[in-house]
């Protein structure tokens, strides 16, 4: 591409008496023929619309410049497209914005390539708008919506300049802010403007998002921690029904086998019945045992409900003193019978 520049440089410099200016350059590099210099544009009537847009581009805006270099498309395809790059001031207070736009193989039935240089002394705001901040890509409503014969490169770079001035690329501290009504706005810069105000509001709706997402995430493995927790607590209750059950079915038929043994056993249970009648000892010695364990029980027994009383104040402790003399001699005689007898007192624990 260099050698194609100088060649065209050192061509008009020949022919004219003064150095080739901007439409110069653009007739040769339009009129090249050769196949590793010429642009990729073959069509006559292309190759007249693009000399008219470009030479009108330039006259409205004269800090661009045409070149012609190789652009390589994201399908790796390499193309050699004519292009015009410069610097759009928007005021004195604000830096200006390096432009390069690249004039489509198809142009101006498909829109140019915009690109804003990513290497300036400001940085390019991270979440903006209409420029990628990596890339410097820039899509705005008036390329997305690009339609030839209606659209065209120096209404392209004066929406440019409208909606940098609205929302500049840059990161940079402003001396003034510039007024501007809403009613002075076009009906595209207001789409601008809108798309814009959009944007900003649909980042902080995803950042929301976001973590009201996260927070959700974390929820859903509280969740799913309690779900695992209460199926092993269902588990437990099952294996312990089951268990109960079971009880239930041995204790259903203990108690089958006792009602049995009763019928075999054709005992009266009327009020008359006394359950020590079951209990029968087998010699005079056991009888004895028998009756002195009833007897020594029957008299803690008593002896603890005289301390109740006591405790309550519905005994007399003078009372209580006399019965409790009483009942601990007839359970000393009772022990000492049974110790004569031979019989370990063992049996009264």
């Amino acid at each position: 591409m260099d050698y194609f520049k100088s060649f065209a440089q050192e061509l008009f410099s020949t022919n004219f008496e003064t150095p080739p200016s901007s439409i110069q350059f653009i007739d040769a590099a339009l009129s090249c023929t050769s196949p590793h210099f010429a642009p990729s544009y073959t069509d006559p009537n292309q190759k007249r619309i693009i000399r008219r847009h470009l030479v009108s581009f330039l006259q409205d805006y004269l800090s661009f410049k045409p070149s012609i270099d190789a652009f390589m498309h994201d399908d790796g395809t390499s193309v050699n497209l004519l292009n015009a790059n410069g610097e759009l001031q928007l005021s004195s207070s604000t830096p200006s914005i390096p432009l390069t736009i690249w004039l489509h193989e198809s142009y101006p039935f498909i829109a140019p390539i915009v690109l804003m240089s990513t290497n300036t002394t400001y940085p390019i705001y991270d979440n903006h708008p209409f420029v990628d901040s990596s890339s410097g890509a820039i899509s705005t409503f008036y390329l997305v919506n690009w339609k030839y014969p209606g659209c065209n490169l120096s209404d392209l770079v004066h929406n440019l300049f409208k909606i940098f001035s609205h929302n500049h690329p840059f990161y940079y501290s402003p001396s003034t802010d510039d007024f501007f009504h809403p009613s002075l706005a076009s009906r595209r810069e207001a789409v601008d403007r809108l798309s814009c105000t959009l944007h900003y509001d649909m980042k902080e709706l995803l950042s929301k998002t976001h973590e009201e997402v996260e927070e959700l995430s974390s929820l859903k493995e509280h969740m799913v921690r309690r779900v695992i927790v209460a199926e092993f607590s269902v588990d437990e209750s099952e294996n312990e029904m089951m268990e109960l059950k079971e009880r239930v079915k041995i204790l259903t038929d203990e108690a089958d086998k006792l009602s049995s043994w009763l019928r075999d056993k054709d005992q009266d249970l009327s009020s008359e019945y006394k359950i020590e009648d079951e209990f029968e000892a087998i010699d005079e010695n056991s009888k004895i045992l028998l009756d002195s364990i009833a007897a020594d029980k029957a008299t803690e027994d008593l002896m603890y409900s005289l301390d109740k009383a006591v405790e309550q104040g519905v005994m007399p402790f003078g009372t209580y003193i006399k019965q409790v003399r009483l009942l601990a001699k007839e359970q000393y005689f009772g022990r000492a019978t049974l110790e004569k007898m031979g019989i370990s007192l063992e049996w009264l624990h």
